[in-house]
C-alpha cells in the first residue's frame, strides 16, 4: 500500500472516529492553493475544528511529524479557508494520531 493510500485510509478512520463522537464533517482534503491542505474540517457545539491527521508505525514518529513548519502552513490554510468562505467563527486546531487501530485526538493545540 502506498503512503498516499495509507494517508487516505487514516483520514477515513479519523472521520469515522469524529462522527462517533458527534462531530459533523464539513469537508475533507481542503487545498488552500500553494499554502497547503487541511485534512478534515469538522464542527461540534458550534466550534469549527481544523484537524491534521498523522499516522505512523509508532506514536512518537507520528507526533514528531507535526512540525512548526507544518503548523504554520496549516494556520495559513485555515486563514485562507475562513476568508474565502467569509466566516467569522470560533475554531480550534486539533490533531488525530493513528497508530494501528489506536486513535488519539489531541484537541486545541497551540501554535
Amino acid at each position: 500500500m502506498s503512503s498516499k493510500e495509507k494517508g487516505k485510509l487514516a483520514e477515513q478512520k479519523a472521520c469515522k472516529y469524529l462522527e462517533d463522537y458527534d462531530f459533523y464533517i464539513i469537508e475533507t482534503n481542503f487545498f488552500a492553493k500553494k499554502l497547503g491542505e487541511i485534512d478534515i474540517i469538522a464542527k461540534k457545539n458550534n466550534i469549527y475544528h481544523f484537524i491534521e491527521v498523522k499516522s505512523a508505525l509508532d506514536y512518537e514518529t507520528a507526533i514528531n511529524n507535526i512540525t512548526p513548519s507544518k503548523l504554520s502552513k496549516l494556520k495559513r490554510s485555515i486563514e485562507y479557508y475562513l476568508q474565502i468562505k467569509k466566516l467569522d467563527i470560533s475554531y480550534c486546531i486539533d490533531v488525530i494520531i493513528i497508530v494501528d487501530n489506536d486513535i488519539d485526538l489531541i484537541s486545541n493545540i497551540t501554535i
